[in-house]
């Protein structure tokens, strides 16, 4: 058994090569004796996002906090809360991040493959982030 006290890793500030706007990762767990899977606690600021990726064998994200949106390539944005959990298919093309006005903070898990586990693309247009205003909003 090992056991990773919280604060134990520091914070980093999420790479603008990878990310618009104010994001922080925290991690949580990286891959131990031969198995793929890593996981962290990612911040979003309001109005920061992922550009366009996609994993080679999948993501998970467990929304903890706040609201945000996704959205897979052809697909309508969808608003996530605290309690969803999202699965993307391997090789599934995606973003996700806050709303314009509201934080979220999501359980990032992954599994490495090849070693690596993202392959980030070009960065959500304005526009394509901002259609997330007319996606399945709940008023609270």
């Amino acid at each position: 058994m090992q056991i990773s006290r919280n604060g134990s890793q520091p914070s980093q500030k999420g790479p603008g090569d990878f990310f618009t706007g104010a994001v922080r990762i925290d991690p949580l767990f990286e891959p131990k004796d031969g198995t793929r899977t890593k996981g962290a606690l990612v911040t979003f600021e309001p109005g920061a996002h992922t550009p366009w990726h996609t994993h080679a064998l999948g993501q998970t994200l467990i929304v903890i906090s706040g609201r945000g949106w996704v959205q897979s390539l052809g697909h309508p944005i969808e608003e996530i809360r605290p309690g969803d959990v999202i699965w993307f298919a391997p090789g599934e093309k995606h973003w996700h991040g806050a709303t314009t006005t509201t934080a979220m903070s999501h359980i990032s898990i992954v599994e490495q493959g090849e070693g690596k586990n993202s392959d980030w693309t070009e960065k959500v247009s304005d526009e394509q982030y901002l259609a997330g205003l007319n996606a399945n909003q709940v008023i609270p």
